[in-house]
């Protein structure tokens, strides 16, 4: 198999939301999560197999497609799933909005870890529920460059549950902080749940994007078995094999009367998934391991020169707290450079990075950058921001 993550694809002028926000300036994109890598060879082959088919109607997934997801989930994470257990959705952001509707009223409240994706906090406000944001705790690291760790805070998780409280959002891996949950934390989590009686959903997403080979992905339902009963997980092959925009994923819940629950709330209101992102999620689980393993060394090595770069030189105000576990997405701490609006700086200077305002920081103290893409693109988009860094001035 033909593997190329350095050539840099032409998406500009095209219909990508990445690269259609700066229309018409230079402005580098390096925010929203999809990568600037063309798919797996063995994706392009079915979609074009697919299309030669040339009938679209609507389609439902083969066994085919069901037992690549079924066998992806053995090999991969040791979890004996059952095809039944699966419900599949246009994209995940969607199944966080169904998860909200089906297992809490309006009024009543979701919880969620921030600095986090913003529609863990959104997707409930959409049908009157209330989310209820829980801060990651930050504990420092001896050189306090890259090697803190960011962490759970349970007492201020056990204080924020009210009676109200129905519902828990899980990111793992997280985004933005790219913390990868371990075992021991995941288990607590979902004896929290227990006790508590809410219903905890798992977001998955990043799950085969590990970028610490000795941290295994578990996924929480199989952590804790004698919990999976009202647990939910939600998995996509987009983030991994950078598919979004096909809009297919999946949620994987054992138990049929949760199940239930959730499947009504679909109900009239969800699109189905389409042919052509069912040809996909075949091919990225079943045929395309060989280029995820390139592209975890490729972002492993982005990863380790990010590590490198900031907190020092003309990056010595800009700091990346933690390591980066997971993910294609560096979460960064730029509050020493004292910027009212450091994205509308970095932009001024040609890089487009996500607000870090709209996780659940501070205003002006984070910012997110996306590293997925050729490491010449990662390069000038350092270039960018070291400009715009050097541009500051010079603080007593």
């Amino acid at each position: 198999m033909s593997l190329d993550f350095t050539s840099v694809p032409a998406r500009a002028g095209t219909d990508s939301q990445k690269w259609k926000k700066y229309a018409g300036k230079d402005i580098l994109p390096m925010w929203v999560a999809d990568m600037d890598f063309r798919s797996s060879p063995a994706i392009l082959t079915a979609l074009h197999e697919r299309v030669e088919h040339g009938v679209f109607g609507y389609a439902r997934p083969t066994q085919a497609t069901v037992d690549a997801v079924v066998n992806a989930c053995a090999a991969r994470y040791g979890w004996q799933i059952q095809e039944d257990w699966l419900v599949w959705l246009p994209g995940l952001v969607c199944g966080l909005n169904v998860t909200a509707q089906a297992f809490a009223q309006p009024g009543e409240e979701v919880l969620c870890l921030t600095p986090v994706y913003p529609p863990f906090m959104t997707a409930p406000k959409n049908s009157g529920r209330v989310s209820v944001p829980v801060p990651l705790a930050l504990r420092a690291g001896a050189t306090g460059r890259g090697d803190g760790v960011w962490e759970i805070d349970w007492e201020a998780l056990e204080r924020a549950v009210t009676p109200r409280t129905k519902l828990f959002f899980l990111c793992n891996p997280h985004n933005p902080v790219a913390r990868v949950f371990r075992r021991d934390e995941l288990a607590r989590l979902a004896e929290f749940c227990a006790r508590h009686d809410l219903i905890l959903c798992s977001d998955e997403i990043h799950c085969d994007l590990i970028l610490d080979p000795s941290l295994p992905h578990l996924p929480t339902a199989l952590v804790a078995p004698e919990h999976a009963a009202r647990t939910l997980t939600l998995m996509a092959p987009s983030k991994t094999y950078n598919v979004p925009g096909l809009g297919t994923s999946f949620a994987i819940i054992p138990d049929p009367a949760l199940r239930q629950r959730f499947v009504r709330a679909t109900w009239g209101i969800v699109a189905e998934v389409t042919c052509l992102g069912y040809s996909a999620c075949e091919a990225a689980y079943r045929d395309s391991e060989e280029w995820r393993q390139g592209l975890l060394a490729t972002l492993r090595s982005h990863a380790a020169h990010l590590q490198a770069t900031f907190g020092t030189g003309v990056f010595k105000d800009v700091r990346l707290e933690a390591p980066l576990e997971a993910t294609y997405l560096a979460w960064l701490n730029v509050s020493a450079l004292g910027l009212e609006d450091p994205i509308a700086h970095f932009e001024a200077h040609g890089v487009g990075l996500s607000e870090g305002r709209n996780f659940g920081a501070p205003p002006g103290h984070y910012v997110r950058i996306n590293f997925g893409c050729p490491r010449a693109t990662l390069d000038e988009g350092l270039r960018r921001m070291a400009a715009a860094i050097a541009a500051l001035p010079v603080r007593a």
